[in-house]
């Protein structure tokens, strides 16, 4: 096996195992915590802290650290907050999940970074285009990435179906469920009581164990690895605070600005699925031990397309996919609003979670690459950029959760997707007129020259 696949597979399931923890607590944050709000009001301060670390750290840490230790460091944090779920309380789970969100953004922005790095390289060796190679190393990461949700949420299903079956869920129930709920976020209902302490240490147990196997998979098998770049400008030593602003001195470019609304529409759209639907349709019609079978469905689908991605955006190019993300996305938000779930109704949460995870497969890899491939010689910064503007994305659609009603919170997830295919499109319509007036020098060049020989 190559080298660069070999790193890839041991981020990718270094990965798989940190977020079959996460990703499992997550699902379950607003349906084991709802008294008072406790489990959206963790999410937020959880993604309050991937905005305030998305600031400053990434760059910070990555040029101190480098990607490997970086993300070892990063990791960490992930395994506070599964202890931190061990005696849940206010005290607790809120400092344990700011405590996440810190080690969040350089998580993702080292992840992405050395995946790009290693893509370009691996292109150089072999002769093929950087973009491509790069696009193929996230297909197979996010494949494998995306399958611990299914494994996180099989484990919580098991674990919780050993609950004693519950009695039918009251009509009267069902009538504030899906679009009409706007009291689930702060009321405690038959459905949403949490199963027994000894099934909660159980589920906690195995998360953390998964969690602490990847730290020591990456630290122990991951190659650290240099941008090229890095090592050219080696000798000089950059100023502390032209690191620290590096963040925000990228905004300057215009295509920056017009992107950020696609991090801000990944963080909304994710966190209505693992706040809302997972709350107001899933627990609510259907009771707590199907929400880890319902968003098992959102991740197997979310796995398998971001391979398939990787593969066919060398064919279709990116255009296309983020047209068949926009309108998978556009009509389920539509149907949600005005769907009732009803429990006869089973493999419907099932069709609307699977068809959600085709679309944040597009998300989740194409944005990444779009990045990556954008802003190529300031990675890092980018990426920090792409990670503060998802997570205050998540911020805001945790914190308005316990305050608007769901068919409010679709209305705003249609609003900010179709502006932020509006400022998508703008950014390619930019792109295209550069590379044409590329184009149009590199063929001035060598009429310009022959003119010269001819004079002579």
């Amino acid at each position: 096996m190559e080298r660069s696949l070999r790193n890839v597979l041991v981020v990718s399931f270094g990965f798989l195992l940190l977020f079959t923890a996460y990703g499992g607590l997550q699902s379950l944050q607003s349906s084991l915590y709802s008294e008072e709000g406790l489990g959206v009001t963790a999410l937020s301060s959880l993604y309050g802290g991937v905005l305030l670390s998305s600031t400053c750290l990434p760059p910070l840490l990555i040029k101190k650290f480098g990607c490997k230790w970086t993300i070892v460091l990063s990791m960490c944090c992930y395994v506070a907050f599964s202890l931190g779920n061990f005696y849940a309380s206010w005290y607790t789970l809120i400092p344990t999940s700011i405590v996440l969100g810190l080690g969040a953004a350089p998580l993702w922005s080292a992840q992405c970074t050395y995946l790009t790095i290693m893509g370009n390289t691996q292109a150089e060796k072999v002769g093929k285009v950087g973009r491509d190679v790069v696009n193929q190393y996230f297909g197979i990461f996010f494949l494998i990435f995306q399958s611990s949700g299914v494994w996180g949420n099989l484990i919580s299903s098991l674990v919780f179906g050993q609950t004693p079956t519950q009695e039918a869920i009251p009509e009267e129930q069902l009538l504030s469920c899906g679009a009409s709920d706007c009291l689930m976020a702060m009321a405690s209902t038959n459905s949403t009581q949490r199963p027994s302490q000894t099934l909660i240490y159980t589920l906690l147990g195995i998360y953390t164990g998964s969690g602490v196997l990847a730290v020591l998979l990456v630290a122990v098998f991951l190659e650290p690895i240099k941008d090229a770049q890095q090592k050219d400008d080696g000798e000089k030593k950059l100023p502390f605070w032209f690191t620290l602003l590096s963040t925000f001195r990228l905004l300057r470019d215009k295509r920056l600005r017009l992107l950020v609304l696609l991090p801000v529409y990944s963080g909304f759209e994710q966190a209505f699925l693992a706040g809302d639907y997972t709350r107001s349709y899933t627990t609510c019609a259907l009771g707590i031990q199907f929400v880890g079978y319902v968003m098992i469905c959102f991740s197997a689908t979310n796995a398998l397309c971001s391979l398939l991605y990787g593969r066919l955006s060398q064919h279709t190019g990116r255009i296309a996919l983020y047209s068949l993300g926009a309108v998978t996305h556009l009509s389920c938000s539509v149907a949600l609003l005005l769907w009732r779930p009803d429990p006869r109704q089973l493999a419907m949460f099932f069709v609307f979670s699977g068809l959600w995870g085709v679309a944040d497969a597009v998300w989740q890899t194409q944005n990444n690459v779009l990045y990556g491939v954008l802003f190529e010689k300031h990675k890092e910064a980018a990426f920090a950029n792409y990670r503060l503007w998802e997570a205050l994305g998540f911020t805001v659609a945790f914190g308005y959760s316990k305050f608007l009603c769901v068919s409010t919170k679709l209305y705003i997830l249609l609003g900010v997707l179709s502006l932020a295919m509006v400022a998508y499109g703008t950014v390619e319509h930019l792109e295209a007129q550069s590379l044409a007036r590329s184009a149009a020098t590199e063929q001035k060049k060598p009429a310009k020259e022959a003119v010269m020989e001819t004079a002579m």
